[in-house]
């Protein structure tokens, strides 16, 4: 489906819904359940004012939620006319333009994880060498397009890409300066390797307060970094999981779809997972969208209520369902 069409569909979502206003016993037993599920942090924002927060100053490891911000910085630049999502990533990359199959991979395919690169799982250490090296060397284990492979090689290899679009100024350094100035947030932690390079895939440090202004710029509808068109590509999924796109999972199957733990799902090799009809939670609307951290680090954000969620945890079994059930109300 178009961009077009998922513009269309937020805003609807913005202009049709009528907003009921979270129920003080809702928010409590939401609350009571994040914490005594391992919860650290909770931050829930209505309207943009906070009808419930504990923590929510401390900054925390936000792991994989680190993956939305460079993804914003992808669609900022393409609106800048740095690049193209389209464009095949061997255009800059020239040892890609050996191999046929790697030829033909697209950087929507990197940022959506369906380029069927192998993952190295080994690029988080902290010094693996040159991250962006190792990541353009590693094989396919899959035909490009056809499965979802979660892992920071393919990030890395975006990293590189958008090194040399720049010609000179340094991803981080375009980064700060067109996206994350725009939100009120400064440098952050990047976890270098030896050649500079940082790890996209994870790495940040933000408090619930920090994190929750990612979330507010969807409910802006991209302001004010991006235009509504440009992050509307983040809720399109792609051919290989319909429920992930450009850091962000979506609710689109729902009220239907397959409630089930996403970070568990992750664990397994990706040839086992099953991404088939993936509902975060049946009751919450279809426009829910959510960036997943490891360890049950989560952002939420409803558009058609107006809301935003930022829960940060220990690492002990939550259920995203579960949660987003009593804070709406709707517990079976």
């Amino acid at each position: 489906m178009s961009a077009k069409f998922f513009v269309c569909w937020m805003g609807l979502a913005f202009a049709s819904t009528t907003v009921a206003a979270l129920s003080p016993a809702a928010l409590r037993a939401a609350a009571q359940y994040s914490s005594s599920r391992g919860g650290t942090s909770l931050l829930v924002l209505e309207d943009g004012k906070p009808v419930e927060q504990s923590g929510a100053d401390e900054a925390r490891k936000i792991y994989s939620g680190t993956k939305a911000f460079w993804c914003l910085a992808a669609l900022a630049a393409e609106e800048d006319g740095l690049l193209s999502l389209n464009e095949k990533v061997a255009d800059t990359i020239p040892a890609w333009r050996g191999d046929a199959r790697k030829a033909r991979i697209t950087i929507r395919q990197l940022l959506d994880f369906s380029c069927g690169l192998d993952p190295d799982f080994g690029l988080h250490a902290d010094d693996p060498g040159n991250r962006d090296a190792i990541a353009i060397g590693l094989p396919l284990v899959a035909t490009p397009g056809t499965a979802f492979i979660y892992g920071p090689s393919a990030l890395q290899v975006f990293h590189a890409i958008l090194k040399a679009k720049l010609h000179g100024e340094s991803p981080q350094s375009y980064l700060e300066r067109r996206v994350l100035s725009r939100l009120g947030l400064g440098k952050q932690r990047y976890l270098l390797d030896r050649a500079g390079n940082p790890l996209l895939a994870a790495g940040w440090l933000l408090s619930a307060r920090q994190w929750a202004k990612i979330g507010q710029l969807v409910l802006n509808q991209g302001a004010p970094v991006l235009t509504a068109p440009a992050l509307a590509q983040s809720w399109r999924g792609s051919a290989a999981n319909r429920a992930y796109s450009l850091g962000w999972w979506n609710n689109r199957a729902a009220p239907g779809g397959r409630e089930f733990d996403f970070e568990r799902m992750l664990t397994p090799k990706w040839s086992r997972q099953d991404w088939h009809r993936a509902a975060i939670c049946r009751e919450a609307p279809a426009d829910l969208v959510m960036c997943v951290g490891s360890r049950y680090q989560r952002l939420y954000v409803l558009p058609s209520l107006h809301v935003v969620a930022v829960r940060h945890g220990n690492g002990a079994a939550f259920s995203d369902a579960q949660f987003l059930r009593l804070l709406l109300g709707r517990n079976r």
